[in-house]
């Protein structure tokens, strides 16, 4: 999976040297990761104009804390594929004003947009990003209650002081993106990855709104 998702992702990047990507953080992009990384230490030229946004952020954490999403993608992304700080986008985990700091990641997305590849992976609720399962899914930047199920998350699930609340790109910017490439693996996504595979849009299952988009690459491990 991971192999298949890279090699699409690099192609068009070779295609679109200044292409943008939003990156998804946790364990089922880790190995797409790690591959760009291969790419990059043959042929870093070819890397030099990407720019990447993030798709999420835990709130109340420093970002210096290794269960951040800039943790993450400093580790697996920015550092490693020399992504320098004007070609990088993305909410601050730092921020002590989260509403107006969802207004300036929304300004930045607007400025650099369309996104060309979203990455996304997919919780046991079938979130995206922290996009949330609720009556009405909010279409861009904002503040995200944090279901009990994504706190148990592998990244947060062993702090003594959880995250308080999360930051992310609404569904209608997601939706947005010219390519998603869905990334789905890991224990407890049964119910989750049926109801996707249903082909019935329901807000109780964000992920099933994947079905309104055109170019959708879907890929499932266990």
């Amino acid at each position: 999976m991971s192999l298949q998702a890279a090699q699409t992702v690099y192609a068009s990047i070779q295609a679109r040297p200044n292409l943008l990507l939003c990156a998804a953080t946790g364990n089922s992009p880790t190995g797409l990761y790690r591959q760009l990384q291969q790419y990059h230490i043959k042929r870093a030229e070819d890397f030099k104009s990407l720019r990447v946004i993030k798709l999420d952020e835990w709130g109340g954490l420093y970002a210096e804390h290794p269960a951040t999403c800039e943790y993450y993608l400093q580790k697996h992304i920015v550092q490693p594929l020399g992504i320098d700080n004007g070609r990088y986008f993305g909410f601050d985990a730092n921020t002590q004003h989260p509403e107006e700091e969802c207004k300036r990641v929304q300004a930045a997305l607007a400025a650099q947009s369309p996104i060309d590849i979203c990455i996304l992976g997919m919780g046991v609720n079938a979130h995206l990003g922290l996009n949330e399962p609720a009556e009405h899914l909010v279409a861009h930047c904002h503040i995200a209650t944090l279901a009990p199920s994504t706190l148990d998350h592998t990244m947060v699930a062993g702090l003594e002081t959880k995250p308080s609340y999360g930051l992310t790109l609404g569904i209608q910017d997601i939706l947005s993106a010219k390519h998603i490439i869905l990334l789905v693996s890991g224990p407890g996504k049964q119910k989750a990855t049926q109801e996707l595979l249903s082909g019935k849009i329901t807000n109780d299952y964000p992920a099933t709104h994947l079905w309104a988009h055109q170019h959708v690459d879907c890929m499932i491990v266990g």
